[in-house]
């Protein structure tokens, strides 16, 4: 029998959330931009699959830095093309 390994728990993976269309509004007035202008993650991204990410979602990626504390990446979840 073969064990479930989540890759969310592992220590070296940061957070990652799926936002709301209302977080999603306040991100893009916040920055003056259009979703299409995030980053992009795969929606076969081991996480986005593990959190059950969709294409058209955008997540939201809290990491750990010595220098900066806490910071916040954006990505929106995409259809691979190839």
């Amino acid at each position: 029998m073969k064990e479930e390994i989540k890759i969310t728990t592992h220590v070296l993976v940061p957070k990652h959330e799926i936002l709301t269309p209302d977080e999603i509004k306040h991100l893009l007035d916040a920055y003056k931009i259009s979703i299409n202008q995030l980053p992009k993650i795969s929606e076969d991204d081991v996480v986005a699959k593990e959190i059950g990410a969709n294409v058209g979602d955008v997540l939201k990626i809290t990491r750990q830095s010595q220098t900066a504390g806490i910071s916040y990446y954006y990505r929106l979840v995409v259809r691979d093309q190839q």
